[in-house]
């Protein structure tokens, strides 16, 4: 059986095709996550977007649990949690980071991600497009 792919949203992005479409578009999550499955060719898939750092977390340990590899968009924590950078340290499986807009070239609070410290790969600025190139580089990276 192929392993999953979760792919994890931080705050806000549930507010996505609301939130600033200057910078993140005006696709909506749901929307997002339509791409994300189609991506995934069948592929086992887990999706979820919390506001709550701790919930995030919860998901990474299953995504460990279950040996998958892990997308996650930590939004906003990536740049303040060393709570999840613990949780992905302890993966053995690929990471991804993911970012709708190229954080590198925002405001200078947005260059020190601690997540990139530990991920496999980063995607920063493919828009929403981002996601299912992530998902189809996870699945390759899984292989099996």
């Amino acid at each position: 059986m192929s392993k999953p792919i979760f792919v994890l949203n931080g705050p806000n992005l549930n507010r996505l095709g609301k939130r600033e479409p200057e910078i993140y578009g005006t696709t909506t999550l749901a929307e997002v996550e339509a791409m994300c499955r189609a991506a995934a060719s069948g592929r086992p898939l887990r999706f979820h977007q919390s506001n709550f750092e701790g919930e995030i977390i919860n998901w990474i340990h299953e995504a460990i649990d279950e040996k998958a590899g892990i997308v996650i968009n930590p939004a906003a924590l990536t740049f303040t949690s060393i709570a999840i950078l613990d949780a992905l340290k302890m993966s053995a499986g690929p990471i991804i980071e993911l970012h709708i807009s190229n954080i590198h070239r925002r405001e200078a609070y947005y260059h020190n991600s601690f997540v990139s410290k530990i991920a496999t790969a980063v995607i920063a600025g493919l828009g929403p497009n981002g996601y299912p190139t992530a998902v189809r580089a996870m699945s390759e990276l899984l292989g099996d």
